[in-house]
């Protein structure tokens, strides 16, 4: 597998570079040049040995899944017409971990592999099961 690194550019929130990755289907995370960590969303620092030299990378879209919880009640008017709706914390291939909708059924321990939808022009991840 083939890592991109994008510099962050200056001028923008610190998450643009995760929010810009959506919108073209591919989930990025933040890598430190020091120790090599993988971090999700976006951060000043490594949350691990503190440095500042932080790049982002396009993830594959491979992993494990940690956690999982059926949100019965959405919390807003906007997630209503989704409930029930399955979320899921994976731990993907290259160490970061990410947040996103599920396939019902999800188990924690599940390979998963990262999709993509649309909801109210908001391009949200969808892990489903990975073939074998």
């Amino acid at each position: 597998m083939t890592v991109k690194h994008i510099p962050a550019t200056p001028g923008y929130s610190l998450a643009q570079p995760y929010v810009d990755g959506l919108l073209h289907c591919l989930i990025r995370f933040q890598t430190c040049g020091a120790c090599g960590r993988a971090q999700t969303l976006a951060h000043d620092a490594c949350q691990h040995c503190g440095a500042e030299q932080l790049s982002w990378s396009d993830s594959a879209g491979l992993g494990t899944v940690h956690a999982v919880t059926v949100v019965g009640r959405a919390p807003s008017e906007a997630f209503r017409p989704l409930a029930p709706y399955t979320l899921v914390i994976v731990t993907l291939d290259e160490g970061a971990r990410v947040m996103g909708h599920a396939s019902p059924g999800i188990k924690i321990g599940d390979r998963v592999v990262a999709g993509f939808f649309d909801h109210l022009g908001q391009t949200l991840i969808r892990f489903e099961v990975a073939p074998d």
